[in-house]
């Protein structure tokens, strides 16, 4: 019996030290608990927008705009539409490592229900997936779309690119990439669509400095060094030449595109979202943010737009839909 004993304890000593290795040699063991956690997270809030949902939005599932797995989008029409609709492309949020076109679904058919045709972009975010992957499939999606206007029932030449968290993030990358020649060779793709038909970029608790989300210690330092390690494919993310180009904030010029940006005011991203309006204001570029004071109560989290069962959650609806009748009403740029 002792003999069987210390034979089990090894086995356990030994599974607990490879482990501990894989915790240490790689991140996606810890990234594996964030994609439940995420994908828990979503369900909740799609959840509360159920009710929300106005009858009648037409929508089709799982359209592909490549030949991967995860290359495919779903596209919400309003009841009866007739005519081609401007469009609203959203990436969505997950650190880059999780969440789904799913998590966002159904605030997509809110806003497919004001007007307007919207797509939920699927990209990969799995094992094995890094950057700029989904820089490329984002900006392959709406190469797509644009292609395939007629057939979806939109207008190629009204074209809003949205996204929430790290979506947001991609959004804001991938729009630099269409409206600066310069940016878009440094990081080697080539725009699938003319800067005139993006019109404008919905920016929702995005993340657009990579350094500044690294700060040592904190509660979150350890959560951003593993989904950044992960997403960049390299452990010394800060120092790494190409991912620098994901802080898009560094190197956005005046020719982008007309923004609405927003994150809450207990958001630990919300101060990036802050300087980007700052600085794109400053060049010219047409902004409209929503922003709360600090001590604003409650405080407002991540993705609080999201929850539209709260007076800011409905704030935030309404000023952006202010912001997008207002930017497609006017002349492309």
């Amino acid at each position: 019996m002792k003999r069987l004993f210390l034979w089990i304890l090894g086995i356990v000593a030994v599974l607990a030290v490879a482990l501990f290795l894989a915790f240490r040699l790689s991140p996606w063991p810890t990234v594996l608990v964030i994609q439940y956690a995420f994908g828990k997270g979503d369900a909740a809030s799609e959840a509360r927008l159920v009710k929300h949902v106005p009858p009648g939005i037409v929508t089709r599932t799982d359209l592909p705009y490549g030949t991967g797995p995860t290359e495919i989008f779903d596209l919400n029409l309003p009841p009866n539409a007739s005519t081609p609709l401007p469009v609203i492309v959203w990436v969505h949020g997950g650190a880059w490592i999780a969440g789904s076109k799913a998590g966002v679904a159904n605030y997509l058919k809110v806003l497919s229900g004001q007007g307007y045709a919207t797509v939920g972009v699927e990209y990969s975010t799995g094992y094995g997936t890094s950057y700029p992957t989904p820089v490329r499939q984002v900006n392959a999606a709406l190469g797509h779309v644009s292609t395939h206007a007629a057939e979806l029932g939109i207008d190629p030449d009204r074209i809003i690119l949205a996204g929430d968290s790290a979506g947001a993030q991609l959004a804001a990358q991938v729009a630099n990439i269409i409206t600066d020649p310069a940016y878009a060779g440094q990081v080697g793709i080539e725009p699938q669509i003319d800067p005139a038909q993006l019109r404008g970029v919905l920016l929702v608790s995005g993340a657009y400095d990579m350094q500044a989300a690294t700060v040592p210690g904190g509660d979150m330092s350890w959560f951003v060094n593993t989904v950044l390690w992960a997403y960049s494919g390299v452990k010394d993310f800060v120092e790494d030449e190409q991912f620098t180009l994901a802080s898009v904030a560094h190197y956005v010029t005046p020719a982008f595109p007309p923004a609405y940006i927003t994150s809450g005011n207990g958001d630990p991203l919300s101060p990036q979202a802050e300087r980007l309006a700052a600085s794109l204001s400053g060049m010219g570029v047409p902004v409209s943010s929503l922003f709360y004071p600090a001590d604003h109560a409650p405080a407002l989290p991540h993705e609080y737009q999201f929850n539209l069962d709260t007076p800011e959650g409905m704030a935030s609806l309404d000023k952006m839909l202010a912001f997008l009748r207002t930017t497609l009403a006017s002349s492309s740029r």
